[in-house]
């Protein structure tokens, strides 16, 4: 479980006590503090990395138990290549590499935050701390039955030693919000659909208001009288009622516009009457990924008191096929006004977008938007499980995220938005319709419908996250079902650009 995790800073000087984790560069060369502290287990550890052709290179690991004159169970020795060539993201896999070559049943660690030239700078060691503190994530509260050698201690002690205490942990403090803003999104997403319905996760959005963030709920008459019958079309089959949550942050100047973030929160989708499956239909419990990622960037923008007024929308529903459940064929009216004709019951994620964009749109007037779901398999198709498709009506806003991407890891790459790509959800009997009626270039076509929800005046991103947002490609920094995708990404855009 995370809070398994007692992380904490010491000095160089420390008692080791655990497992002992150090670094070295391509060379086999230590840190003084590192040389010092390994004293002659340097020549033990030299002669065992001539035998295993260990040689500092980047991420790789040499481990030795019990070595003999140092007083720790095991020592671990991870390569960092050249030391020249890390770039800030690395400090934050390093941590996850160290926290990774713990032995399950440790509860004692010691990592030294230090390079062959000298301490890790302030921000390189608390990078390197929150590398730990997202690796340590375990999502086991179901499971009742464990061998005793698969049970972890019940606190696992980690001390970073770092070169000057106090700057670290004044570095490391809007990190700690930021990974509980990332664990809380990896919680959302692997609970299961029994568990985490529409009202359940309004319930656990409200948590938030302890963080001095408002939260209203729109039930199902509300959004009637607001006419999103686009949004409670996709959950009218299920018993489980449809919600919206609304989130504000102000941290900023009174009266100043908010960014906002809307996310998609289909708590589970069978596809509706257009029935998924039933291979891997399990997934589906993590369609909710989108949704899950803005209630946690405004936990991390609100706990570390983030300057800027934010907002952050989630429209939650279930997408299940019973006698009332919406059929293709049928015609609804959006908020927007626009007619959308339903050609697929398990297009349904852009019709909850369609419904809360324009509500935010309109009720707060935002700087930017930014909506994120898991929406297409044709993104996976494109872009494997390494980006998020980025759509966009605003080259600034693109930029910024694809920068955003690159320094923290969640990468996006920009996808096209065309005339060509709109005519093909043009619909006989309707305004549009809801897919683009081919193979072909779906998570455009999908990119598209979302578009004709949108003010063009108002800067906006669609982040397809299909391929990032559940069962995506492990790290060393997750190794969770649920990956908590974007909300480091929205969060460094924020702090970048939109805070005074």
């Amino acid at each position: 479980m995370p809070n398994a995790l007692k992380l904490g800073f010491g000095h160089f000087t420390a008692p080791i006590r655990g497992v002992f984790v150090v670094f070295c560069d391509e060379g086999l060369k230590f840190g003084p503090a590192t040389r010092r502290a390994l004293g002659a287990v340097t020549d033990i550890v030299a002669r065992a990395a001539r035998s295993e052709r260990f040689t500092g290179k980047k991420s790789s690991t040499l481990e030795l138990v019990m070595p003999a004159g140092l007083k720790a169970t095991r020592l671990v020795v991870i390569g960092v290549g050249k030391v020249g060539e890390l770039k800030p993201k690395d400090f934050l896999r390093l941590g996850g590499l160290a926290f990774g070559r713990l032995p399950n049943s440790t509860a004692d660690a010691s990592i030294f935050a230090e390079l062959p030239g000298g301490a890790m700078r302030v921000e390189q060691a608390a990078d390197l701390a929150q590398g730990v503190r997202l690796r340590a994530y375990a999502f086991d509260r179901y499971k009742t039955k464990r061998k005793d050698e698969e049970k972890p201690p019940a606190v696992r002690n980690v001390t970073v030693a770092v070169g000057d205490i106090s700057a670290v942990r004044k570095a490391d403090a809007p990190r700690v919000a930021i990974s509980d803003g990332v664990v809380l999104a990896r919680d959302l997403v692997n609970e299961p659909a029994n568990v985490l319905y529409p009202e359940e996760f309004a319930r656990r959005a409200g948590a938030l208001k302890k963080l001095r963030i408002t939260v209203e709920v729109l039930d199902v008459k509300a959004m009637k009288r607001l006419g999103m019958n686009a949004l409670l079309g996709v959950g009218q089959g299920s018993k489980r009622e449809s919600r919206v949550v609304v989130m504000r942050w102000n941290g900023g100047r009174a009266g100043e516009a908010p960014v906002a973030f809307i996310g998609k929160g289909v708590c589970f989708d069978t596809g509706g009457i257009s029935i998924k499956p039933a291979s891997n239909m399990e997934d589906m419990k993590g369609d909710m990924a989108g949704a899950a990622c803005v209630v946690g960037l405004m936990h991390a923008l609100a706990a570390r008191k983030a300057r800027v007024n934010a907002v952050g929308l989630v429209g939650l529903v279930e997408n299940m096929p019973d006698g009332s459940a919406q059929r293709p064929g049928d015609i609804v009216k959006s908020m927007s006004g626009q007619t959308i004709e339903i050609i697929n019951t398990d297009a349904e994620g852009r019709l909850v977008l369609a419904d809360v964009i324009w509500y935010a749109a309109q009720r707060f007037k935002p700087r930017f938007l930014v909506d994120l779901a898991t929406l297409t398999g044709a993104i996976i198709v494109a872009l494997g499980q390494e980006y998020a498709g980025m759509f966009s009506n605003n080259d600034q806003l693109a930029e910024r995220l694809t920068k955003a991407g690159n320094e923290t890891g969640e990468l996006v790459w920009r996808m096209p938005l065309a005339p060509e790509y709109d005519k093909m959800i043009d619909s006989k009997f309707a305004d549009m319709k809801n897919t683009g009626g081919s193979r072909w270039g779906g998570a455009i076509t999908a990119a598209q419908f979302i578009k004709r929800f949108v003010d063009d005046k108002i800067p906006w991103a669609h982040l397809d996250i299909a391929g990032t947002g559940f069962d995506s490609r492990q790290t060393d920094i997750n190794k969770s079902w649920g990956s908590g995708w974007g909300v480091r990404l929205l969060n460094r855009l924020v702090a970048d650009h939109y805070e005074k």
